[in-house]
């Protein structure tokens, strides 16, 4: 479920091509085996729709003007989730919410076509940390969305950090979600100050959620029309959010009802640690269950 301005512009594309959209630049790519929208503001994967499906990700149809981010699709958080930031000389403690790599410009490094998908190659414009690197890789085709955040250690000593591909899956109403495989996991509920609790069987969604789960396992997500599964790589916390009433601005009300945030996240319970020259890849991969 994606703005009709931007639905308009794919509609518009053959292969691929570079667009306006937003005020930003946009890499669009309409393909045999699909379709898939990539932002260069945040290399944020802002659409894709397999060939005779409908969309997997969700965008407000009304986001926030520059130098805001675009709500939906999967933003990066990096290099640090929520307010987890750690020390860096090059950046205050007061940084931005859910990290620097939403807000800065990244550049298109490679696509690789092939018989069935596109690969895609991208990394930041500018640095975004004294000591770490980042790059994303994206691969796409008929069967699955695979999203990879690369960090590197590039420094002389070792570094935390924490991060999230924060997915918004597109369903058809929120409140019909079904979520399988978080059965038996702790979990972390910031909407009661992180209390602990056990998730006890299906995770149904019936209000506002926020939680931080510890588990490495897929998760099966039914919504009543469509499952998707939601996989990861090197990630042993999956948050699920949605804000239910208490909406942010830039997302109406009826909007709101079309998206549940599934995320392959490093966060408080699973901080990363790169000595240096070490990496550590983050992944999420959206399959149909």
């Amino acid at each position: 479920m994606i703005p009709d301005s931007l639905a308009n512009l794919i509609d518009h594309t053959e292969g691929q091509q570079t667009a306006n959209w937003e005020g930003r630049e946009v890499v669009l790519f309409n393909m045999p085996w699909g379709e898939l929208a990539i932002s260069l503001q945040g290399a944020q994967v802002l659409h894709f729709k397999p060939q005779n499906d409908t969309d997997w990700l969700w965008v407000t149809p009304t986001p926030e003007a520059l130098p805001g981010t675009i709500r939906g699709g999967i933003p990066l958080c990096w290099p640090w989730f929520a307010d987890e930031r750690y020390a860096d000389e090059s950046v205050e403690r007061n940084g931005p919410f859910h990290g620097l790599a939403r807000q800065a410009t990244w550049r298109l490094d490679a696509v690789d076509e092939h018989a069935e998908g596109i690969e895609v190659h991208l990394s930041p414009a500018q640095p975004l940390h004294s000591q770490l690197t980042a790059r994303v890789v994206i691969q796409a085709n008929a069967q699955r969305l695979n999203v990879e955040l690369i960090s590197e250690n590039i420094g002389d000593t070792p570094v935390k950090t924490s991060g999230a591909l924060h997915t918004y899956l597109a369903v058809d109403e929120v409140h019909q979600c079904r979520l399988e495989g978080l059965a038996g996991a702790r979990y972390l509920d910031k909407l009661r100050d992180f209390a602990e609790a056990e998730q006890q069987g299906t995770l149904t969604i019936r209000g506002g959620i926020d939680r931080i789960y510890h588990s490495n396992e897929a998760v099966l997500l039914n919504d009543g029309v469509r499952s998707l599964r939601i996989g990861k790589q090197s990630s042993d916390s999956t948050v699920v959010w949605h804000p239910d009433t208490h909406l942010p601005s830039d997302t109406p009300a009826d909007a709101a009802r079309h998206f549940l945030c599934v995320e392959s996240a490093n966060t408080r319970l699973d901080p990363v640690w790169l000595v240096p020259g070490a990496q550590h890849l983050l992944g999420t991969t959206l399959s149909c269950g």
